[in-house]
């Protein structure tokens, strides 16, 4: 598919990524890394470090010749694999630290910013090598600094397993111990996609090809700037601004993907259309809520506000591209908007509001901090909860939370670039813990059953 593209679309292109943040967030490498399979820990970690390398060889000089050619800016370049626990159970280790290592020595390597597919798919069930992916989890995002993980506890079709989101629980706790910034390299899903290009949760899924190309955009900013025009108007303007704001951001995902796809010969798989914030002033998904009619974001009328936007941005991309994927709406991460982190400071986003406003967007509860004394049963209980939200609305969800150690609500802990800074946020105080101990699986709702 290629677009013609008249002078005012070019000039209103320009003006979005000088002005208003546009960017393309992320060009993302998908590759299988199934045949890295060995009987051998170290056979393995050989031929997974030689493929990423070979594939993704040219990944970050060709964004930067589209870069400069197009003068759109591509913010990251990353690659995402095989969940890990796949690729390397053949080896029957115990200890997938060196494949981590590996992931991040071929990520240094080829110079992109972050590599995913530290997962383990663990919906109905633990294999031995989800066991051994997820018991290395505190140590390979702490020895790290490019590699981030993901754990799929519960699905639609699967239920809730709850011995998986106990574990979790435990490995967030013991993750933070180490370094609370292993923990803003670790999802939680309920529902997992297979082609979602943003990190940390990216990995390449076992129904993709052997490698594939999938674009993440981006433009909180542009679609702010388009509100401002409707002051005073009705909601259903308010609607069709956002949709056709979001089929101009997604008409310019498309042709990065298709350039990227073409230039590397790897086939196209998705534009991922999500509005991803960044801590930078004017490109807040907040403040996107606050144009639309709300005093500060978390107040009433917030999910109202968000389940209009997340809507109108999904009808405007798939109208732009006809491989629209990954989560494709709105993402709320905290320390990554600066909208959020204000509200959360001044105590308008609470976890509860946060919680409710999930039902209705891309994600889910995403880069929260909490106190750092929060114990893993609290830690897995809100997991659970995310994961119901979930599985029962069929819809992806995720938790990225990060205990930050010796800091109490109020407190800010920072993370630097992208991930930004985050309040500490407060718990409710009642324990979960003999909900949690129980473990099985919380079985799937009676409309999965669909067949």
């Amino acid at each position: 598919m290629s677009y013609l593209l008249n002078s005012s679309e070019i000039l209103q292109t320009i003006d979005m990524i000088n002005q208003q943040h546009l960017d393309v967030r992320t060009v993302t490498m998908g590759i299988s890394l199934l045949d890295c399979a060995s009987d051998s820990l170290s056979d393995c970690c050989s031929r997974v470090y030689d493929k990423i390398c070979t594939k993704a060889e040219h990944l970050v000089p060709v964004c930067e010749e589209i870069e400069k050619e197009f003068g759109i800016p591509i913010v990251n370049k990353r690659v995402s694999v095989t969940p890990i626990s796949l690729a390397a159970a053949s080896s029957h280790a115990s200890d997938y630290v060196p494949l981590a290592l590996t992931l991040d020595r071929a990520a240094q390597s080829l110079g992109i910013n972050f590599i995913g597919g530290f997962s383990a798919l663990a919906q109905k069930g633990f294999t031995e090598s989800d066991h051994s992916l997820i018991r290395s989890i505190p140590e390979a995002l702490t020895r790290t600094a490019l590699v981030c993980g993901s754990v799929n506890v519960g699905s639609t079709k699967a239920g809730i397993n709850m011995d998986a989101v106990q574990l979790m629980g435990q490995i967030i706790r013991r993750t933070a111990d180490i370094d609370p910034f292993g923990c803003a390299k670790l999802v939680v899903f309920a529902n997992a996609v297979e082609d979602n290009p943003f990190m940390a949760g990216a990995f390449h899924g076992v129904g993709e090809p052997e490698c594939v190309i999938n674009v993440g955009v981006s433009g909180p900013g542009v679609v702010a700037h388009a509100l401002r025009n409707c002051k005073g108007e009705k909601i259903d303007t308010v609607s069709e601004t956002i949709k056709r704001t979001a089929f101009k951001i997604t008409r310019m995902g498309q042709l990065v993907a298709q350039e990227a796809s073409r230039r590397l010969n790897v086939p196209f798989g998705v534009v991922d259309l999500s509005l991803a914030p960044t801590p930078a002033v004017g490109d807040s998904v907040a403040e996107i809520l606050e144009l639309i009619g709300l005093e500060h974001c978390g107040t009433h009328g917030t999910t109202a506000a968000l389940a209009l936007l997340n809507d109108a941005v999904k009808k405007g991309g798939v109208m732009a591209s006809s491989h629209v994927g990954g989560l494709s709406g709105a993402f709320i991460p905290v320390s990554e908007d600066a909208g959020m982190i204000r509200a959360a400071a001044d105590g308008h986003l609470t976890i509860d509001k946060l919680e409710a406003m999930t039902c209705v967007c891309s994600v889910g509860l995403d880069m929260i901090a909490v106190p750092g004394d929060t114990s893993a049963e609290t830690l897995a209980a809100i997991i659970a909860d995310e994961a119901a939200i979930g599985m029962i609305n069929n819809k992806t969800t995720a938790v990225r939370l990060i205990p930050a150690v010796g800091k109490d609500v109020g407190d800010r802990i920072d993370f630097g670039g992208l991930l930004g800074s985050a309040p500490v946020i407060s718990l409710h105080s009642g324990s979960a813990s003999e909900f949690i101990s129980r473990g099985g699986r919380i079985p799937a709702p009676i409309h999965s059953l669909r067949n």
